[in-house]
């Protein structure tokens, strides 16, 4: 995880948030790397580094999932593993799980971090215990004509107009998608 901590510090040192509520979250997820590389593992209780993915077709839709947990429509992501060297290879990752599409490209430089309260477990198995994540999120391009597959942590997957998103939305979903869409080219 020394690594992915490294990259961490350096991604979110140096971007600049497009919003007042994105560089507020960004300050605060560098105080909360200050705690050291356990900040990016789920064991580190008070919260935790993740990394999601909005996934934008060349039309300008977006890919949402229905958590199946939450209930609430948002972008695809969760926690760091082990084997991530880098926030953006983590929400890559994350992204080509819980899409089930292969060739996805990822705009390595954050679009928005957010920071919310949830409930996860500690490690694998234990009961889920309040937390916060700070979660550090990322643009990635899907193919043309890609068909997505729901996975396990979804109950359902679904490409939207920014105009026509779905309800429940998630909190800070939005507002990713504005600095997504501003790099389509």
């Amino acid at each position: 995880m020394s690594a992915l901590y490294d990259d961490a510090v350096r991604v979110l040192g140096a971007w600049r948030a497009t919003t007042e509520e994105g560089d507020l979250a960004r300050k605060r997820a560098l105080e909360l790397l200050t705690a050291g590389p356990v900040a990016m593992t789920r064991a580190h209780r008070p919260g935790h580094i993740t990394a999601s993915a909005l996934v934008v077709d060349p039309d300008g839709r977006v890919l949402l999932c229905l958590h199946g947990r939450l209930g609430k429509w948002m972008q695809l992501g969760g926690h760091c593993e082990p084997g991530d060297d880098t926030l953006a290879a983590a929400a890559l990752r994350e992204a080509t799980e819980e899409s089930g599409i292969p060739g996805l490209r990822l705009d390595p430089d954050p679009i928005d971090v957010d920071v919310h309260e949830v409930r996860c477990g500690g490690a694998e198995g234990t009961p889920a215990t309040p937390s916060v994540h700070y979660d550090v999120r990322f643009l990635v391009h899907s193919p043309a004509g890609a068909t997505e597959q729901i996975s396990e942590e979804s109950s359902a997957l679904g490409w939207f107009t920014p105009d026509a998103l779905p309800s429940p939305l998630a909190l800070a979903t939005a507002r990713q998608i504005p600095p997504a869409l501003s790099r389509l080219s």
